[in-house]
C-alpha cells in the first residue's frame, strides 16, 4: 500500500484518477512549503523570546499563506472521487472479517490509531497550555486580569472549541463520502496547515486560525473509530475502541511534557508550530492503514473490499444476497439520525455528550478555582487534581473490561456513577472540603470518569449506526462531547461570574443523569455482534 489518492480514495486506473492523484500530492507540496515559508519570521523574533505581536506580515508569511489555502484546495479536490466506482461481482460477506483472529494487520493498525487519536487530541489539550501566553504577550483580559478594558483571551479556546463541533459533523459526513482513510489524510494535511497557528503576529489572526485548526481537529476522534469499528472483529472490538479511546489522557501528559520543556524555552508558539511534524508523521502513517471493507462494500466496490479483506486474512465468502440489504432504505444524510430507529439512540448520546462537556469544561475548569475559595492553597489544591487523576487511571482497565461485558449497560451505569458523584457535590456544597477523603472519592469519578466516558460515547456511536451514515453518526456523538464546551466558554467570553463547585457539578449532572434514564428505553446491546447484525437487529429485519 501507498499514500495515494488512488489507494485512499478510489483504484480505478482511467486518466481522470490519474490526474487526482498528481493533484493530491501538487497540493501536499504547497501546503508544506506555505507553512516553512512563516518560520523565518518566527525564528527572527528569537531575541524578542518569540513575541510576534504588532509585527507586520513579511512577504514570504503572506506567500505561504496563499500557498496553504491553495494547497489544501487541490488536495481536497485529489482526495473527492470523481464518480463512484462500482463493479459486479457477487456479494461477499463481510462477516467473514469478524471470524478472523486478532493478527499483526490488526495490531498495527491499533496502534497506528492510538498515535492518530494521540496526535488530534494534542490540538484542543494544547489550548489550555498557550492561554496564559496568548493573554500576557496580547494584552488581553484574563482570569488573573479580569478588569482589563480588552478583548477576553477567551475567544481562543471559544473559536477552538467552535470549530471541533463543527468538524465533527464534516468530517463525518466526509468519512462517508470520501471514504474513512482519505479523511483522516485530509485531516492530517490540515494539520500540517493549521500550525501556521504559531507564526500569527496578530490575536485576530490566530483566533482565525484556531477555528480552522479546530475544524480537522475535531474530525479525527469519529473517523478514527468508525474504522477501528468496521475492521476489529466483533468479539474484540468493543473494549478495544474503548482502550483506544482512553489514550486521550496520553495525549494530555505528552501536551503538558511539551509545554514545560519546548514551550517553556521557544515560547506557547511552539506548541502549534509542533503539527507541522505531527501532521507530516499522521500522513505518512496512514500508508499503513487499509480502508475499510465495510465502507468498500457499501458502495459497491466489492473487488477493493476483497483485497483489503485479504490483508486481515480473513476468509472470503460469495453470497447471493449482500450483508448491506439491510440497508437499502435508508436514507443518507444527517437527517437520517433523527429518524426511527435511530433518534432515540441519537439523543441518548447527545445528551450524555453534552453533559460530559460541561464536565471538562465546566466542573473541571473551575475546580482550581473553587478549590482554592474552599480554603486550600494552589500547591494543595493542583496535588488534589493531580492525585484523582492517578487514582482513577487503572479504572480505563475496568471500562474497557465492562464494555467487553455489556455495552448497553457500561454506558448506562457509567453515566449513573458520574451523575451521582456530581450529585455529591451539589448537596454538599461548599462543606465537601470538610473531609479530604470525601472529596478525594468524589473527585475520582468525574476527572477520571468523563474521559472513559467520552471513549464509550464515540465507541457506542462507531458501533451502533449502519455503515451508510456511521461516520455521521460518529460524528454527532463527538461533536456533542465539545458543544459544552463551547457554552461554557462562551460564558467566560461574557464574563460571567465563577460559578461555585455545586452550580457546576449541578449544570453538568443534569443531561447525564437524564441521558441514564432514556438510555434503559433506548440503548440497543451491541457485544459481539457484527455490524450488520446490529443494523438488522434495529431494523426488525433478517440480516443476511
Amino acid at each position: 500500500m501507498s499514500v495515494s489518492a488512488v489507494d485512499i480514495a478510489h483504484r480505478s486506473e482511467d486518466p481522470i484518477n490519474r490526474r487526482r492523484t498528481g493533484a493530491f500530492w501538487f497540493g501536499l507540496v504547497l501546503t508544506v512549503l506555505g507553512t516553512a515559508l512563516h518560520l523565518p519570521m518566527y525564528l527572527m523574533a528569537r531575541d524578542m523570546g518569540y513575541r510576534l505581536v504588532g509585527m507586520p506580515m513579511d512577504g514570504a508569511m503572506i506567500t505561504g499563506m496563499i500557498l496553504i489555502v491553495i494547497g489544501l484546495g487541490v488536495t481536497t479536490y485529489g482526495l473527492f472521487p470523481r464518480r463512484a466506482v462500482h463493479d459486479t461481482v457477487a456479494g461477499l460477506r463481510v462477516r467473514a472479517l469478524d471470524d478472523a483472529p486478532i493478527n499483526r494487520v490488526h495490531v498495527v493498525l491499533l496502534l497506528i490509531m492510538a498515535a492518530a487519536i494521540t496526535i488530534d487530541v494534542m490540538k484542543p489539550t494544547t489550548l489550555a497550555f498557550v492561554v496564559p501566553g496568548v493573554g500576557a504577550e496580547y494584552h488581553l483580559r484574563t482570569p488573573a486580569s479580569p478588569h482589563l478594558d480588552a478583548l477576553p483571551v477567551a475567544l481562543l479556546p471559544l473559536s477552538g472549541l467552535t470549530g471541533t463541533v463543527l468538524g465533527s459533523f464534516l468530517w463525518g459526513w466526509l468519512g462517508d463520502r470520501i471514504g474513512r482513510k482519505a479523511a483522516i489524510l485530509l485531516a492530517g494535511i490540515f494539520f500540517v496547515g493549521t500550525a501556521i497557528c504559531g507564526a500569527m503576529p496578530s490575536f485576530e489572526l490566530n483566533v482565525a486560525m484556531c477555528f480552522i485548526m479546530g475544524l480537522s481537529a475535531g474530525g479525527m476522534l469519529p473517523i478514527a473509530f468508525t474504522l477501528l469499528s468496521e475492521t476489529i472483529p466483533a468479539r474484540h472490538r468493543g473494549w478495544l475502541l474503548v482502550l483506544i479511546g482512553g489514550d486521550i489522557a496520553g495525549a494530555y501528559v505528552i501536551t503538558s511534557w511539551l509545554s514545560s520543556t519546548i514551550g517553556e524555552t521557544y515560547g506557547w508558539r511552539s506548541l502549534w508550530l509542533i503539527g507541522l511534524p505531527t501532521g507530516l508523521l499522521l500522513v505518512l502513517l496512514v500508508r499503513w492503514i487499509p480502508e475499510s471493507p465495510r465502507f468498500l462494500m457499501a458502495i459497491g466496490r466489492h473487488r477493493e473490499a476483497e483485497e483489503v479483506l485479504r490483508t486481515y486474512n480473513a476468509e472470503v465468502i460469495a453470497v447471493e444476497q449482500p450483508e448491506f440489504a439491510a440497508e437499502d432504505d435508508l436514507q443518507g444524510g444527517f437527517g437520517q439520525l433523527l429518524r426511527r430507529p435511530f433518534a432515540g439512540m441519537t439523543i441518548v448520546l447527545a445528551l450524555l455528550g453534552l453533559g460530559v462537556g460541561l464536565v471538562t469544561y465546566g466542573f473541571q475548569l473551575w475546580l482550581p478555582t473553587n478549590l482554592r475559595s474552599l480554603g486550600f492553597t494552589g500547591v494543595t489544591a493542583d496535588k488534589i487534581l493531580r492525585d484523582s487523576a492517578l487514582i482513577g487511571f487503572p479504572l480505563n482497565f475496568l471500562v474497557a473490561y465492562c464494555y467487553h461485558r455489556s455495552t448497553k449497560w457500561t454506558l448506562i451505569t457509567l453515566s449513573a456513577l458520574l451523575a451521582v458523584a456530581l450529585g455529591g457535590f451539589v448537596i454538599l456544597g461548599d462543606h465537601v472540603a470538610d473531609n479530604t477523603t470525601l472529596l478525594y472519592a468524589l473527585l475520582v469519578v468525574p476527572i477520571w470518569g468523563s474521559s472513559s466516558v467520552v471513549a464509550v460515547i464515540v465507541a457506542y456511536g462507531a458501533e451502533v449506526y449502519p455503515t451508510r451514515i456511521r461516520s455521521r453518526g460518529s460524528g454527532v456523538a463527538a461533536a456533542m462531547t465539545k458543544a459544552g464546551g463551547v457554552l461554557v466558554v462562551a460564558l467566560v467570553v461574557l464574563a460571567v461570574a465563577t460559578p461555585s463547585i455545586a452550580v457546576t457539578a449541578l449544570i453538568s449532572a443534569a443531561p447525564i443523569a437524564i441521558a441514564a434514564v432514556v438510555a434503559v428505553g433506548f440503548i440497543v446491546e451491541t457485544r459481539r455482534k457484527p455490524l450488520e447484525q446490529i443494523t438488522a437487529d434495529e431494523l426488525g429485519v433478517a440480516a443476511a
